[in-house]
C-alpha cells in the first residue's frame, strides 16, 4: 500500500483559551503512527504520512487523540496534500495588495452549499465567494475578515460540519 501526504487543519487551535503547543502536536500525530510529521505555524496545520487512506477513520482518531491530550473537543478537516495542491491552484481571484485570500474548508458539501447561498448579494468592492472543489474560495478586503458580511453570516449558521479558514499564503507553505 502506498503511503499517503495529509493535510490536518485543526479548528480553534491557539484562540479561545486551547493552547497547544507545536511539538506537543507532532508528539500526538507520531504516537498514533504517522510518519514525516510537521507542524506549519502555531495555527494548527499538521502534515503527515500514513498507508490509511480512510479519512473519516484517520479524522475520528486524529479528534480522540487530540481531544485526549489536551482536553478539548477537538476538530480536524483532513485533506489529502493533493487535493490540497489542486484547491490552491483553483484558487479564482488575483491576489491583490488590500484583499486577503482565503479558503473555506466545509467537512459537509450540503453545509458549504448553505454557507455559499449567504454569499448572493455581497459587495464585490469588500469581499467575494466563489464555490470550488469542496470548498469556498473567499476575498476580503484587509482588515474586515471578521467584520464583514459573509463572515458573519456564516458565523451564524449553525450545524454538525466542522469548518475552517486558511489564508492562501498558509496553504502555500503547507505544500
Amino acid at each position: 500500500m502506498t503511503d499517503i501526504r495529509w493535510v490536518a487543519l485543526l479548528r480553534g487551535v491557539n484562540v479561545g483559551g486551547v493552547t497547544v503547543k507545536s511539538a506537543q502536536l507532532a508528539e500526538v500525530f507520531r504516537s498514533l503512527g504517522f510518519d514525516d510529521v510537521k507542524t506549519v505555524l502555531a495555527s494548527g496545520n499538521v502534515l503527515f504520512t500514513t498507508a490509511e487512506n480512510d479519512a473519516p477513520t484517520l479524522t475520528s482518531r486524529i479528534e480522540q487523540a487530540l481531544g485526549d491530550e489536551f482536553g478539548y473537543t477537538a476538530r480536524v478537516v483532513l485533506v489529502r496534500h493533493s487535493v490540497l495542491a489542486e484547491v490552491v491552484a483553483a484558487y479564482p481571484f488575483d491576489e491583490v495588495d488590500d484583499k486577503q485570500p482565503y479558503v473555506v474548508f466545509v467537512s459537509d458539501r450540503a453545509m458549504l452549499d448553505e454557507f455559499q447561498s449567504t454569499a448572493d448579494d455581497l459587495d464585490e468592492k469588500i469581499e467575494r465567494v466563489a464555490p470550488g472543489d469542496g470548498v469556498l474560495y473567499w476575498e476580503v478586503r484587509r482588515g474586515m475578515s471578521t467584520e464583514s458580511p459573509f463572515s458573519k453570516r456564516t458565523t451564524k449558521l449553525k450545524g454538525p460540519a466542522i469548518t475552517t479558514t486558511r489564508n492562501l499564503r498558509t496553504l502555500r507553505k503547507l505544500l
